[in-house]
């Protein structure tokens, strides 16, 4: 067994101590040592593994920390058979099922599942696209080093006695309460309003956040107002839940608002960046949207995912900053703007819901990681996401008008939505072309783009709809991207003409 450590390669592009440790202890843990007989010596191993002599002392040294090894005077490092005899590891026996009545019928879990979920309509985004030459790929972001350095720091001190007594325990259902005030004294005033602690709730992500205000306000019978197109995500939870949905049509100032939405019990809107249009809601309708409400007594979902990322003109008011009846409930991200796997976002809403969505929450998963909201806060409160937030927007902005200068050059055939900022464009190809026909001919050129088929709920979509997203692409590769994927629909024209 440590002839596997000693000669298979180590990885350079990982910590060699790291590596060398994890190995030592599949070793031990699969009883590949002898007990009775010291480990190599350090230089030994060294000079083995062509390693410093004090990268191999240190994960002896660690080793015997943990309880892996026992140092022996003058005689070097032994496997520690103490804790091999103390490990909880049961034993597997193939025979043991024998015992038992065999069926060759498989469960029949279709018919125990209330609601299947596998088979709803859903963005499908491929998990090697960072190997696609040309990823305009929505909803990722190309790495921040400056902002991945100072998150590291934080995370750093938050780990040191000074901030780890706060977070080490159990919150229950409470959340890190420095994170609470910075999202009270940082984020919401940049949204137009301010907010009591008792009106604020943090979650894994606004994902979460969407999920928990559909669980607590939809059922069956539930009629929800949405975007059309729109977030695919938050209809397959309302139709997960029983809610029936009403699609509304979006248009270059969001979504229209009319008399059409009397009878709604709940609107989905996303007016900061419309899913999956990106186009800025007007105040005009906003203010309508807020009147509307308290006319026909519906309650609004206000998913502002991407407020931070608007450069174009001025920033707008949120709908909460409209509200005076706590008819709208805010969603807000803390790390989509910044990592989006990070997963840490927040709602704000009237007291008496937060009280109930916090023990909504308490029941599926008590509360997001105490250490990822402490390091959070700290980031905040350093000044480091407001930092970060300058760096993205001039980088997208750039990025924005690279993209709409090269496909008014290289695709004139397509039209694009105009926007205010975001990350991402949506186009409408020529007419009979198919954007799922071109997803696959231009990720066969190495172009990772979205049909936007999925995005609509009506039966009469239009099929010639894609989204373009420039958030994880460089600059210097949008030019040749689009080439690309012009050289893509010229083929699909060309087909298309020879076709009787």
């Amino acid at each position: 067994m440590l002839q596997f450590v000693l000669t298979s390669p180590l990885d350079p592009q990982k910590g060699l101590q790291s590596q060398i440790q994890e190995r030592l202890v599949a070793a031990i843990l699969a009883g590949g040592l002898p007990l009775h007989e010291p480990l190599p010596a350090s230089r030994i191993l060294a000079r083995k593994l062509d390693v410093s002599r004090n990268t191999i002392t240190l994960v002896y040294e660690r080793l015997a920390e943990d309880g892996y090894l026992k140092a022996v005077n003058r005689r070097g490092y032994f496997v520690n058979d103490r804790y091999l005899r103390e490990q909880l590891n049961v034993p597997v026996d193939e025979h043991a099922g024998r015992a038992l009545l065999r069926s060759d019928e498989p469960v029949d879990f279709a018919r125990r599942l209330r609601r299947p979920l596998v088979e709803q309509a859903n963005i499908v985004k491929p998990a090697n696209w960072r190997e696609f030459p040309y990823p305009f790929v929505y909803g990722q972001l190309s790495p921040d080093k400056i902002s991945l350095s100072r998150w590291r720091d934080c995370v750093r001190l938050a780990g040191t006695v000074r901030h780890s007594h706060d977070w080490m325990g159990d919150l229950i259902d409470n959340d890190d309460p420095i994170l609470i005030e910075q999202i009270t004294r940082r984020m919401l005033p940049q949204r137009g309003f301010r907010a009591d602690p008792g009106s604020i709730l943090v979650t894994v992500g606004a994902q979460n956040a969407l999920f928990l205000i559909a669980m607590l306000l939809c059922g069956t019978g539930t009629r929800v107002a949405i975007e059309e197109p729109g977030y695919v995500d938050a209809r397959n939870m309302f139709l997960a839940l029983g809610a029936t949905l009403e699609p509304h049509p979006v248009d270059a100032n969001g979504m229209r608002i009319s008399e059409a939405l009397a009878g709604a019990d709940l609107v989905y809107v996303t007016p900061g960046h419309q899913s999956p249009t990106n186009v800025t809601m007007s105040v005009e309708r906003r203010l309508s949207l807020v009147a509307a409400a308290e006319r026909h007594d519906f309650l609004i979902v206000e998913d502002d995912y991407e407020h931070e990322l608007n450069f174009v003109g001025a920033q707008r008011a949120s709908l909460k900053s409209f509200d005076t009846s706590g008819r709208v409930l805010h969603v807000g991200s803390l790390s989509k703007p910044l990592f989006p796997g990070l997963r840490l976002g927040f709602i704000v809403a009237a007291p008496a819901l937060i009280r109930e969505l916090r023990a909504l929450r308490r029941l599926m998963y008590r509360h997001p990681s105490a250490l990822d909201q402490r390091a959070m806060a700290l980031f905040l409160a350093e000044g480091h996401y407001d930092a970060h937030i300058r760096r993205q927007r001039k980088e997208l902005a750039a990025r924005w008008g690279l993209m709409l200068r090269e496909i008014d050059r290289q695709l004139p055939g397509c039209d694009v939505t105009m926007t205010t900022g975001g990350s991402g464009l949506w186009l409408t190809l020529p007419r009979g072309v198919r954007a799922q026909d071109l997803q696959l001919r231009a990720a066969q050129l190495g172009v990772l783009i979205e049909a936007g088929d999925v995005h609509y709920l009506s039966e009469n979509r239009p099929g010639n709809r894609i989204r373009m997203g420039y958030g994880a692409i460089a600059q210097d590769r949008i030019a040749p991207g689009i080439a690309q994927l012009a050289k893509a629909l010229d083929g699909l024209a060309r087909e298309g003409a020879k076709q009787p």
